[in-house]
Formats: C-alpha cells, structure tokens, sequence
C-alpha cells in the first residue's frame, strides 16, 4: 500500500519536489525514481547497489594487492608492460562497478530529467477556474 507520499509525488509532483528528485537520485540513483512513482527506479537501485558493492569490494582489494606489491611497482628495472599489465588485473573489477555506477547514475538522471520536464509542464498549464479556494 503506497503512502500519501508516494501518491502525492507519483500524480504531479511540483516543480521543487521534481528538483529534489532529481537529486536524490544523483546522491544514490534509483531512490529519486522510486519516490517519483517510476517502477525503472527498482532497477536503477539494484544497479547502483551492486556497483557500488563491486567498487568497493575490488577496491579494497586492490589496496591491498598495491601494499603487497609496493616494491615491484617501484621497481625501476621492472617492465613497464608487465607491471601495467598486473596493475590493470587488480584493478579492472573495481574499474568495472566505477562504470557500472556511472551507467546508473545516467539512467537515473534520465529518469529524473523526465520527472522535471513533466512538472515543469504541469507548472505551465493554467489552473482550472473550478478549483480556486480563498
């Protein structure tokens, strides 16, 4: 059952609610569509989670691989080839949910910019004669 929230935003949200939409889902993407009554933003969130997760995982173990092999790297009689080679193959997984990451982000921004466009075309019709309250 969705809340008063969830229904106001999902039928017309305002333009500043559009905004802060929009930003929230550049803060964690998916969240923003989700609040915005788009089911994509399930998606955009499970994403966005897992690249995260990737990054974060491979990045840490990146590290690590790094410290363990701080002297070779500096070595100056060393391949470079090889030792670019070996460097890439700690770090292509962490690279990889970088990228997974900034796809979501874009999708997610997408999504949003959508959600902005309709309110602010919602904001431009004029309101119904029937509706004033004093």
């Amino acid at each position: 059952m969705k809340n008063s929230l969830e229904k106001a935003l999902a039928r017309n949200p305002s333009l500043q609610v559009a905004w802060g939409l929009l930003t929230t889902n550049l803060g964690l993407p998916g969240v923003g569509s989700l609040l915005a009554g788009r089911k994509v933003g399930v998606l955009q969130l499970i994403l966005s989670l897992t690249a995260l997760i990737l990054t974060i995982v491979f990045g840490v173990k990146f590290v690590l691989w790094f410290l363990a092999n701080r002297a070779t790297l500096k070595d100056p009689d060393a391949d470079p080839w090889v030792t670019l080679k070996a460097m890439w193959l700690a770090l292509r997984w962490a690279v990889f949910g970088m990228a997974l990451f900034g796809i979501s982000m874009l999708w997610a921004f997408i999504t949003s910019w959508s959600v902005l466009q309709a309110a602010r075309k919602a904001a431009s019709k004029p309101a119904p004669l029937g509706n004033a309250s004093s």
